[in-house]
């Protein structure tokens, strides 16, 4: 008598995890890494909304290192641009490696693009901080033009640079909102 194989044994697991003997090699520590930082170290694993997850997890750093550190509008768009160049090189691998177009689990995106929609703040409160993560979900999902167009360059740029401009919409909500004291 054999043993029925659960659902998860019979079919072949999602990329990343561990693969039936034979079908493909582990991935290297370049694939681990990019994959690492385009899962935005873990939260793109959520089971629901990873999206959401990531930006939930921008938004807490950014609200430490504002808090703590002192972060000015001005250093969270220098933190996107930093990251972006890391991102799009993670975002490529990672959706090389998986098969897909834009993986669901990349969401270093999610990190830049509400790291960006921060950046215009006028000032920093915890309205500010839910004005922007909201106003950048809102866009992301939404994908007004030329968001969506955004979206279908290839690769890891194309993953990157459709929620940019999402964070600049969402950037420019926030600084006119702030102009007219708003908030």
């Amino acid at each position: 008598m054999t043993k029925s194989k659960s659902s998860r044994e019979r079919s072949e697991p999602p990329f990343p995890g561990p693969r039936p003997v034979g079908t493909r090699p582990a991935p290297g520590p370049r694939t681990r890494s990019a994959l690492l930082l385009s899962t935005w170290f873990g939260c793109g694993y959520s089971p629901v909304a990873p999206g959401t997850a990531g930006s939930l997890a921008a938004l807490l750093i950014a609200i430490a290192l504002h808090e703590f550190a002192g972060f000015a509008w001005w250093h969270f768009l220098l933190l996107a641009a930093a990251v972006f160049g890391p991102a799009v090189w993670a975002a490529g691998v990672t959706a090389r490696e998986s098969g897909r177009k834009d993986p669901q689990f990349v969401v270093i995106d999610e990190v830049i693009g509400l790291w960006i929609a921060l950046a215009g703040a006028v000032s920093f409160n915890w309205i500010t901080y839910l004005a922007a993560f909201a106003l950048f979900r809102l866009f992301d999902i939404w994908k007004p033009p030329p968001v969506r167009q955004l979206e279908a360059i290839p690769g890891g740029l194309g993953i990157n640079l459709d929620d940019v401009m999402a964070g600049c919409y969402a950037a420019l909500v926030l600084f006119v909102a702030g102009r007219f004291n708003l908030y």
